[in-house]
């Protein structure tokens, strides 16, 4: 199997904030991760028709961050398939609490399960023939993190770096100096990096360090 059919990413937007939810898919292990589930009540159909029902195994759900918006899904997912909970250790108490995810600013009260494990900056999580690493990008909240794939070029930027913006920083939690300074580190990235970002569309880390208003 050449190495760009070993993987595959599927991508929804789900929600009441069209929140982008991605499965990434190892051909090889016919294992899967689902980062930032994000699901309204249905939406999970998504998972079971496309990865499910296609015969892989739901390994890892992972949080970019804590906010009802990438989080709502994982207690379905958890129920379906019994995957591991990821998310970055200083932004794990907001999976509990709904006031701290904010899901009273959607008129919601949203709660995930506990995390099964927490993340730091440099982890490696490996799903089949694929490795990624934790890149801790605090601003939008304090355990904001992006997944990298060296091998394979891309990151997930969470709520962190948008094509054309970036994350907001005025909410609970968020920093405007934290962010510039994460967003700096994701500029040492390759310019061939895509970037598949927390809401929007993809992108690339050359393209925004060309246009971006708040890097260039």
């Amino acid at each position: 199997m050449r190495r760009e059919e070993a993987m595959r990413i599927l991508s929804w937007r789900v929600g009441p904030l069209a929140t982008n939810c991605y499965a990434v898919l190892c051909e090889e292990s016919r294992e899967a991760l689902i980062i930032d589930p994000g699901l309204s009540a249905g939406e999970e159909r998504h998972i079971i028709d496309n990865v499910i029902h296609r015969g892989f195994k739901v390994k890892f759900i992972l949080n970019t961050h804590g906010h009802a918006d990438h989080i709502s899904g994982n207690g379905i997912l958890k129920r379906l398939t019994d995957a591991w909970i990821l998310i970055h250790e200083e932004d794990a108490f907001m999976l509990t609490d709904p006031h701290e995810n904010l899901s009273f600013m959607l008129g919601l009260t949203i709660t995930s399960p506990k995390a099964d494990r927490l993340l730091r900056d440099e982890d490696s999580i490996s799903l089949g023939e694929l490795e990624f690493k934790v890149i801790h990008t605090p601003g939008h909240t304090r355990g904001s993190i992006s997944l990298f794939s060296m091998e394979e070029k891309i990151v997930f930027t969470g709520d962190t770096l948008f094509a054309g913006s970036i994350g907001r920083t005025d909410l609970p939690g968020s920093s405007f100096r934290d962010m510039m300074d994460s967003l700096r580190r994701l500029m040492e990235l390759p310019d061939e990096t895509i970037v598949y970002p927390g809401h929007g569309d993809v992108t690339s880390i050359g393209w925004e360090r060309r246009s971006n208003p708040y890097i260039s």
